[in-house]
């Protein structure tokens, strides 16, 4: 059977090839002379050859040397080009860092996560892997992305979680709408309104219709969108009823385009944060980010 080179015998012989000399040799790689000999000795019995011809007490390759040397010093340099590119993986600011988070996050919250984070690691390669609550739990699972900025799962095994901010889903209306001037929305004005929600199959829509089905309320009329921002101009507008945490709608309910009513039935509440596969140790890359986010989360004033 066909056995690999050692790499110890391939250092040897190449330092030895290019010194010319045991005592040189065995200088350089702070080992003795009767090492350096039974290091080469051994290689040669290991490919049936010698590949040194000894003359007083110099040492010349023979043609078989001849044809072992490059190999070896390539061995060697791909040896080395290879710890050195995991070393700077582990280096500051070096290595690759791949995030999912949800659209509302890619948004609203990760420009500025973001932007802080260039500036620890500007030579980290960044990718940015956007989708909702079960394309990110899949992400994960699959090894696609070392982090994902999300809602709290339910029952997600294998997973660790790290919490960022909690919010609270409530309803956005036109200013001249009728639950505006009330102050309120009925359990039954609510089921006859369209209602505009996010994407159906996301973490969110699960937990509202959850919310309204123990609020015994069955919507009539919905309207499906996949954008925050088109959710809020069709509410400003008059078309429905949109439903989206107020930190998402802060400049439209500030300047007031837009009203914040509660749900009936209760405060609908979500869990926001960073999550990644258990038992991983997180790189320091990772872990700044983390952290960034948990900064960046304090100024949202989302609940």
């Amino acid at each position: 059977m066909t056995t690999t080179l050692d790499s110890r015998q391939m250092l040897a012989f190449a330092t030895l090839a290019r010194c010319g000399s045991f005592t040189q040799t065995a200088k350089e790689l702070h080992l003795t002379q009767s090492a350096i000999s039974h290091t080469i000795k051994a290689l040669e019995q290991d490919v049936g050859v010698p590949l040194f011809e000894r003359v007083g007490k110099r040492v010349f390759l023979t043609q078989a040397g001849e044809q072992l040397r490059p190999a070896a010093e390539r061995i060697l340099r791909d040896m080395h080009d290879a710890r050195t590119a995991l070393e700077e993986i582990g280096a500051w600011g070096r290595g690759r860092l791949r995030v999912g988070a949800s659209v509302t996050t890619c948004q609203y919250l990760l420009p500025t996560v973001l932007r802080e984070f260039r500036q620890s690691f500007p030579d980290c390669a960044l990718r940015i892997e956007p989708g909702d609550g079960p394309r990110m739990v899949e992400l994960l699972r699959n090894n696609q992305v070392d982090l994902a900025l999300m809602l709290q799962p339910a029952r997600e095994a294998g997973l660790e979680f790290r919490r960022l901010f909690a919010d609270e889903l409530r309803v956005l209306v036109s200013p001249m709408h009728a639950w505006a001037r009330a102050g309120r929305v009925g359990a039954e004005a609510l089921r006859a309104e369209t209602l505009i929600v996010y994407n159906k199959g996301s973490y969110t829509d699960a937990l509202l219709e959850e919310h309204l089905a123990a609020a015994g309320i069955e919507l009539e009329n919905t309207m499906e969108l996949g954008s925050m921002e088109a959710i809020k101009e069709l509410a400003k507008v008059g078309v429905g009823a949109g439903v989206l945490a107020p930190w998402i709608a802060r400049r439209e309910l500030g300047e007031g385009s837009l009203v914040s009513l509660a749900l009936p039935g209760g405060k609908l509440r979500r869990t926001w944060g960073v999550a990644h596969l258990s038992g991983r140790r997180l790189s320091l890359a990772e872990e700044t980010f983390a952290g960034l986010c948990e900064a960046v989360a304090q100024t949202l004033d989302a609940g």
